[in-house]
């Protein structure tokens, strides 16, 4: 905390921000002087007991894991939570965030840790109301606060020992000697985390510190961006309102893999973690119940392959403008996906609307479901079932050629363990011999693939 300078009138004891001729109090002239008051800020770098250690010399000490039990949440955070980290987690309003930390502290006082629920934003009905609906039994070494003092939760702190401690959010709290600056003012937030830093990585006694932060209407943590750089983990949950799916991303980690997914289902019963995405985001269906329209493909979520439906409509439109509507893949990329099917596979969508979604609301990021999204379309025209123990995988380019994506060993053994038969995808791509469960169709054009798809279908029929 900066210095502040106060002046004092010697006679009546009056204090004011600046100088003053005449007290207004007492009215004595020339009676104020001036006295410097604030004390150092938790967040200042104390000289005092510094040491100097060579970098070789330094102990490699592993880190002390705590596990959750919510299998998606440790996987994101890299196999548990660290004992003296500290996470910020944030999402849209809405988004499950306070749901996802309640769950996690019934989890870990389910495994004998103490928990402190600091809330800022709720009142302890309104915790105690959701804990009703979404746990079955509130253990008796969870503690909640209700209060927007950092002072508050500091002592909280140190009265209940706790190993684990939640902060919703950290956006509502403030430290008293900071006043008069307002919860949610940059000072206040990043004095407030520091704080929590402070407390989570002492030596003596390491705790696990989940903040949770507001979002602003550019989809990121509300504040200064020194927010994020101060903890170790940045957690982003997408999703919100009535979406039933929930995607949990760490943009930040400083213990795992950055860019590492998992995905969650909002339930009545709050969130519960999916722990077989690949069988979540198909439709199941039997060998003789293949539909036109429908295609298979493999995504990289993070370092987890993930088995993905794409499903598409095409319909005769009576409109000089055919409608062009994808609910998980941007308009841009349809559209160009649309004008290569046009002219390289000569498939004729001038007069035909078209609309591509995937099954489950995962959402198509990467370039590696091109040839999935054409074949569902290119399905759907020709109104040819495609078998449901097909993939494909591989990019389209602007001149109808195959192009490789990474990973592919990773995805095709993914398919191997979802039952699949076929996967059709760019030469050269795989090793076929690594695969022999699975057989590995290598086309060099999005063409190629068009006429040995209806070659099959002949084949079929006869």
């Amino acid at each position: 905390m900066k210095q502040k300078t106060m002046y004092t009138c010697n006679q009546c004891g009056y204090t004011a921000a600046k100088w003053m001729g005449k007290c207004p109090d007492c009215g004595a002239w020339n009676t104020f002087s001036e006295k410097i008051t604030g004390k150092q800020s938790v967040s200042s770098i104390k000289k005092e007991g510094a040491t100097l250690s060579r970098l070789s010399q330094v102990e490699n000490k592993k880190e002390s894991r705590i596990y959750t039990g919510i299998s998606e949440f440790d996987r994101v955070l890299g196999g548990g939570i660290v004992r003296d980290s500290v996470t910020i987690l944030t999402s849209p309003p809405g988004g499950g965030k306070s749901t996802l930390a309640l769950l996690s502290a019934c989890q870990l006082a389910k495994n004998g840790l103490r928990v402190l629920y600091a809330s800022g934003e709720e009142s302890e009905s309104q915790i105690k109301g959701r804990a009703d609906r979404i746990l079955e039994n509130i253990e008796e070494n969870i503690w909640i606060l209700a209060n927007t003092s950092m002072d508050a939760v500091l002592d909280a702190i140190t009265e209940t020992d706790a190993d684990f401690i939640i902060l919703d959010s950290i956006q509502t709290f403030a430290l008293a000697e900071f006043s008069p600056s307002r919860a949610g003012n940059p000072t206040q937030t990043m004095e407030c985390a520091a704080a929590l830093v402070q407390c989570a990585k002492n030596k003596a006694r390491p705790r696990a510190v989940l903040m949770i932060g507001q979002m602003n209407k550019n989809d990121e943590i509300a504040g200064l961006r020194a927010l994020e750089h101060l903890v170790d983990t940045v957690l982003v949950m997408e999703g919100e309102g009535a979406d039933e799916l929930r995607g949990l991303t760490a943009t930040k980690n400083r213990f795992g893999s950055t860019g590492e997914m998992g995905f969650f289902a909002m339930t009545e019963k709050g969130l519960q973690s999916i722990d077989n995405p690949s069988a979540y985001f198909i439709t199941k269906r039997q060998a003789d119940e293949a539909v036109s329209g429908s295609a298979v493909t493999v995504l990289r979520e993070g370092s987890r392959p993930v088995v993905a439906e794409v499903e598409s409509l095409v319909s005769q439109s009576f409109t000089p403008y055919p409608s062009r509507i994808s609910e998980h893949m941007k308009k841009d990329a349809l559209n160009t996906l649309l004008s290569i099917l046009e002219q390289r596979g000569n498939i004729k969508l001038y007069d035909k609307n078209v609309v591509v979604k995937t099954t489950g609301g995962l959402q198509l990021k990467e370039q590696g479901a091109n040839l999935a999204v054409l074949m569902s379309i290119v399905s759907s025209v020709k109104n040819i079932p495609l078998p449901s123990d097909w993939a494909f995988i591989a990019d389209v380019g602007l001149t109808g050629e195959l192009k490789r994506v990474p990973a592919m060993e990773s995805r095709i053994k993914e398919l191997n363990r979802m039952g699949y038969s076929y996967v059709i995808t760019a030469e050269g791509a795989v090793h076929r011999e690594e695969f022999t469960p699975i057989c590995v169709v290598e086309c060099r054009t999005l063409s190629q693939v068009i006429q040995w798809v209806l070659a099959q279908e002949k084949r079929e029929k006869r």
